[in-house]
């Protein structure tokens, strides 16, 4: 008895090899063996008293032996697409104020976390003895321009001068000449003539030395506006000492660290606070290669935190140049936070919206594998089934949406596991289901009979 159960099992465990895992060549055995059958030459004669089989019959015959399946006329649309990245929030404004001269803090210190406004201050220096620097810069700057019209006031003067030097030297050029046209005549002497050249030279350096002397003044009155420049040069940096005393918030925010201890010294460039702005705040994640090119600047985007929160804002900045160690892009996406609900630094799913793209919404349970492990749909086309290759975009509540199908298909939803490419079917059309009702219709056993619509293959 052992032995014939042993037997047993072993016959049935080959029986559903040879059903289960060589399916397609049983199937092909069994057409070749009905295609011999039926181009057998002979046909047996009717015996006596036998009623002929009716070509309806046969045809009825023949659609009873077709499986019936299930399917959904499905059209393509256009439906919006969006990227998926896992990112963080980063905040807008980060920076440490530091103090622009020395001094001592005099000012209490305001804790972390305090919210401040621009302007206001932080750390208070104390003054010192800029006070009296300032007092001194303000009497040399009256000092520098009092210097100014004294410079002035010596430019008629010069220019007095030049005038009597020119005239001078006209009247020795027109005593020179008249001495030597009386030399020529014999009237004057050699003595004359050559006093009258003299005079000549004496007018001519007087002006040269008058010119000199005019130009002097001028270059005094440019010294005097150099030197008012400089005073008040030398007032505005002890103003602007003064200015520095109070170290301000650059912009508002929230302290993210406490400000300056009373009685700490600071000198030029110590740390004062850090001051942190998250109104608004920054989405940032990072885009494969593959991704880049369909995000643009302007995109809309939403965000849901690791908390739970969630967050809507733009794309403001995509990347040009890629990481080096990673090979992916920076991506920033503005998103308003008045409540300062959003913190830095948490971690977000940041989806992007890119442009629409052509593709079906189908049941989920119409997906199945080919024998080379690709994702697809069964289809009927011409009465026979075809495998068609998708592409999936994404998976929703109302089912998934794929692309890479033609515009107009009629895809299997029910009973798809149970035919294979090229298998001639009945169809039953399932017009105005809805994806989930598809998805909880129970499979179609072969050999099912009532089929709503029947297809012929193609011959």
């Amino acid at each position: 008895m052992r032995l014939l159960s042993i037997v047993t099992a072993a016959l049935v465990c080959a029986a559903l090899v040879i059903v289960v895992l060589q399916r397609d060549a049983l199937m092909a055995f069994a057409a070749a063996l009905t295609s011999s059958e039926e181009a057998a030459p002979t046909t047996p004669e009717a015996p006596a008293g036998s009623v002929p089989v009716s070509i309806a019959e046969t045809a009825r015959a023949e659609d009873d032996a077709a499986v019936l399946v299930t399917v959904l006329r499905s059209e393509a649309r256009q439906v919006p697409d969006s990227v998926m990245v896992r990112g963080q929030t980063d905040a807008s404004r980060e920076v440490t104020v530091a103090a622009e001269t020395s001094g001592t803090v005099v000012s209490e210190p305001i804790r972390k976390g305090a919210t401040i406004e621009t302007g206001d201050v932080l750390c208070e220096l104390d003054p010192g003895s800029r006070g009296a620097s300032l007092a001194e810069a303000e009497a040399a700057l009256a000092e520098a321009r009092s210097r100014v019209p004294e410079a002035e006031a010596r430019v008629p003067q010069a220019r007095a001068v030049v005038a009597e030097a020119e005239a001078r030297l006209e009247e020795a050029r027109l005593n020179q000449n008249a001495a030597s046209r009386l030399s020529e005549g014999g009237y004057a002497s050699d003595t004359q003539v050559a006093n009258a050249a003299a005079s000549l030279r004496s007018a001519e350096a007087g002006v040269e030395a008058a010119r000199t002397g005019l130009q002097t003044v001028q270059a005094g009155i440019e010294a005097a506006t150099a030197g008012v420049q400089s005073a008040e040069a030398a007032l505005e940096r002890a103003r602007l000492e003064i200015e520095n005393l109070s170290v301000e918030a650059p912009f508002s925010g929230f302290l993210e660290t406490d400000t300056a201890e009373l009685g700490s010294l600071l000198q030029a460039g110590g740390v004062c606070a850090t001051v942190v702005q998250l109104d608004p705040v920054k989405l940032v994640g990072f885009l494969a290669e593959s991704q880049v090119d369909r995000v643009e600047t302007g995109a809309a985007a939403g965000a849901r935190l690791a908390s739970g929160g969630e967050a809507q804002g733009q794309v403001t900045y995509v990347s040009r140049t890629a990481d080096d160690l990673t090979r992916t892009f920076r991506v920033e996406v503005t998103v308003p936070n008045p409540d300062l609900a959003i913190r830095d630094g948490q971690t977000a799913e940041i989806l992007i919206e890119t442009p629409a793209r052509t593709a079906h919404l189908l049941p989920s349970s119409a997906l199945t594998l080919d024998d080379d492990g690709r994702l697809g749909v069964r289809a009927v086309e011409d009465g026979v089934t075809a495998f068609r290759p998708v592409t999936l975009v994404r998976d929703t509540t109302e089912g998934v949406i794929v692309a890479g199908l033609p515009e107009i298909l009629d895809v299997i939803v029910v009973g798809q596991d149970y035919v294979t490419e090229g298998v001639p079917v009945r169809i039953s059309r399932a017009e105005g289901m809805t994806p989930e009702a598809l998805a909880a219709a129970p499979a179609a056993a072969p050999g099912t009979v009532d089929p709503v619509e029947t297809v012929e293959p193609a011959r």
